[in-house]
């Protein structure tokens, strides 16, 4: 009646691996990721809606009457320098010109610079700017919504 011979000895399992991963976390895993995409995709359509919409009011200003185009021009540039830099609401004259140049890679010209500064000063009727003038106001403004939004 020797059973001890038949008895095996205690055998423990394997240890538990890190791979292959539970299901639970590669469903964690690919939300995360598309959490993020998600983000980013947000994010760009966010900015890219902004600067479409920057353009497209660019686009409907007139220049046929350029002392009212350069107003409409200015508040654009306000409104949109209002969102990205806060600080830019107290700039008036040459402050708020030097400001615009800093925050672009080809700055306005003296007589440009001085249409968008004057322009709420000036009589409707004032024949010293021509739509060209205007143009090239429109001109900087595309250019300084694509460098800023």
């Amino acid at each position: 009646m020797n059973n001890l011979p038949e008895f095996r000895d205690i055998q423990l399992p394997d240890g538990v691996s890190f791979f292959p991963i539970a299901y639970g976390w590669w469903v964690l895993l690919l939300a995360s990721i598309f959490l993020f995409i998600s983000v980013k995709f947000f994010i760009n359509f966010w900015k890219s809606r902004k600067k479409y919409y920057s353009l497209k009011k660019l686009e409907a200003i007139s220049t046929d009457n350029p002392i009212q185009a350069a107003m409409d021009i200015s508040e654009l540039l306000r409104r949109i320098s209002l969102v990205k830099y806060r600080s830019s609401c107290a700039l008036s004259g040459q402050e708020w010109i030097d400001f615009l140049n800093q925050h672009t890679s080809a700055p306005l010209s003296q007589k440009n610079a001085e249409f968008l500064s004057f322009a709420p000063f000036m009589s409707s009727s004032d024949k010293t700017y021509t739509p060209q003038d205007a143009e090239e106001l429109k001109t900087f403004c595309k250019n300084w919504i694509g460098g800023n939004l």
